[in-house]
């Protein structure tokens, strides 16, 4: 799964309607080009691309009266709903997702019910699990990685690995059940994007030609 889809989705989505330059500095405020590929180029190739995929409409936007050029509004379509809410529950669900994709995924859960949520991390917690027994199987922890040489240690970063992530899923939904958050159809949604004009203390201020698209 890519980040960068999720991500312009989701950008997209909060605002109801947003021009690409305010997409990438909503991406840019949440630190996204620190821990993603969300750059620029590949920002703007997103949109255009699920433009042409139906998931957004593109509007063209008439010139200001202040002068410049014109500037293209996209808005997702129900279709593009579909596709978005489709990548958060199965980022959710898929323990073995890089770390841009699970970040995305849980930026976006509470546009999910909550319910459905906890079900979701739920399923990834089972599913790791499924995943850690099949590599002990042929490694015993307890034993050390010495067991089966320098390579031991590949097994037993697995292993530790599947352990923080199980770990650290069981927290994140104790603090959902514990009321933690405001969930889909519970009430005024947190607001994550930058007002048009807004200042962003985030922002690279690197240039790029699809700025004044």
């Amino acid at each position: 799964m890519s980040a960068i889809r999720l991500l312009v989705l989701g950008a997209v989505r909060q605002h109801g309607r947003a021009h690409g330059y305010q997409v990438r500095n909503d991406l840019e405020y949440w630190g996204a080009h620190e821990w993603s590929n969300a750059k620029p180029g590949s920002i703007y190739h997103a949109l255009k691309q699920m433009a042409k995929q139906g998931l957004l409409h593109a509007h063209e936007i008439a010139p200001s009266t202040a002068g410049g050029p014109p500037r293209t509004e996209y808005e997702i379509t129900d279709q593009g709903t579909e596709e978005y809410l489709r990548l958060v529950r199965e980022a959710l669900t898929s323990y073995d997702q890089k770390m841009d994709v699970k970040s995305a995924a849980i930026g976006f859960m509470v546009d999910l019910p909550r319910a459905e949520t906890v079900a979701l991390l739920k399923e990834r917690i089972r599913r790791s699990e499924e995943w850690r027994s099949a590599v002990t199987e042929h490694y015993v922890p307890e034993e050390g990685p010495g067991q089966l040489g320098h390579i031991g240690e590949i097994m037993n970063l697995w292993v530790h690995t599947a352990d923080a992530e199980a770990e650290w899923t069981q927290g994140l939904i104790d603090r959902i059940e514990g009321g933690a958050y405001t969930f889909a159809g519970e009430g005024e949604p947190f607001v994550g994007v930058l007002t048009e004009g807004e200042e962003n203390p985030y922002a690279t201020g690197e240039r790029h030609p699809g700025d004044v698209r």
